[in-house]
């Protein structure tokens, strides 16, 4: 094995942060409030919780959508499949003393599918985003690799699912997310997740999935020539024909990665920040989970969605910000 000291001249040297963080009580306390979990039903809520009467002909649905995705997102926060989610809705119900009737299991799966979330409030934003994009894989609920290599049998569902997150690096909230069949490659979804964004992005990081013409062209005709793109080059990338007189983003990087290294590029260029949306990642596989509990891929896509809700509410709950004193 070859030691770590024997890159060490060509390794790029961080400097230690002379920093002293003098808010650790308020930030802690940050910490603790995503966990404080307060449920009541507001009277506008219980107002609103059937369905109101359709003009169209056909069959005429009992429950809201916003009734639905109540129930569903109770079922997420505090992990209980669709039969004991009822019983939680119905326990909440009574001891609130209010009289609505809860939907069942079958109910929930059925109008999960396709189901129209609530509008999220805009917050008030000062700039432009700075958008990181990242993915992960979600395996799908159900019979995994241990049955099918213990007991030989053919597993019921041997696919999974890939996650696709696009975190705001100043807000810390997930702006954009999207579920994609396992065949669907990073930049593929990169357009439905860019159609979730109304406002400017002015920088742009990913993992080097996404170099390629197609995805700057994509940034580029959506946010305009002056978005700043942060990809890394592989490291068999070649300057293209005309990187002399007329240099794209992309040669900038390829020239700077090769006179100062690759770790000196990632701090001079802030490709380092992209491991927030990693972390973000853990975090989704935290706090929501690795797997996937619906069984069909639109009702997965609605669990994204409530996922997303979430990670943003608590995020709003625990935001905390170092104060550093140099």
């Amino acid at each position: 094995m070859m030691p770590h000291k024997f890159n060490a001249s060509r390794r790029h040297k961080f400097e230690k942060k002379r920093q002293k963080v003098t808010n650790w009580r308020v930030y802690n306390e940050g910490l603790r409030q995503r966990g404080d979990v307060t449920i009541w039903l507001s009277p506008e809520v219980a107002d609103k919780w059937l369905a109101d009467k359709r003009q169209t002909p056909g069959g005429q649905p009992t429950y809201s959508d916003m009734a639905i995705s109540v129930c569903l997102t109770l079922g997420m926060v505090f992990k209980q499949p669709l039969r004991q989610t009822q019983g939680l809705v119905g326990s909440l119900a009574r001891l609130m003393g209010l009289d609505v009737p809860v939907p069942d299991f079958s109910t929930l799966s059925r109008r999960g599918a396709g189901l129209s979330m609530p509008e999220k409030s805009k917050a008030q934003r000062a700039g432009p985003i700075e958008l990181v994009v990242d993915s992960t894989g979600l395996k799908i609920f159900g019979e995994g690799e241990w049955l099918q290599n213990k007991h030989k049998t053919k597993a019921k569902r041997k696919s999974w699912r890939k996650l696709h997150l696009g975190l705001d690096l100043t807000t810390g909230d997930i702006v954009c997310s999207d579920l994609t069949k396992d065949d669907v490659g990073d930049p593929t979804a990169l357009p439905e997740l860019l159609d979730q964004i109304e406002a400017p992005v002015s920088r742009f990081l990913a993992d080097g999935a996404y170099d390629g013409d197609p995805t700057s062209d994509l940034l580029v005709d959506r946010f305009g020539e002056a978005i700043e793109i942060v990809i890394p080059p592989p490291i068999t990338a070649v300057l293209s024909l005309d990187a002399a007189r007329n240099p794209t983003p992309r040669d900038k990087h390829i020239a700077e990665i090769r006179d100062k290294g690759r770790l000196a590029w990632q701090v001079s260029s802030g490709y380092n920040h992209r491991s927030r949306g990693e972390a973000q990642i853990g975090r989704w596989k935290m706090v929501i989970g690795p797997k996937l509990k619906a069984r069909n891929f639109p009702n997965q896509k609605t669990e994204v969605r409530i996922g997303t809700n979430i990670l943003n509410k608590m995020n709003g709950l625990g935001r905390a910000k170092y104060e550093a004193a140099a």
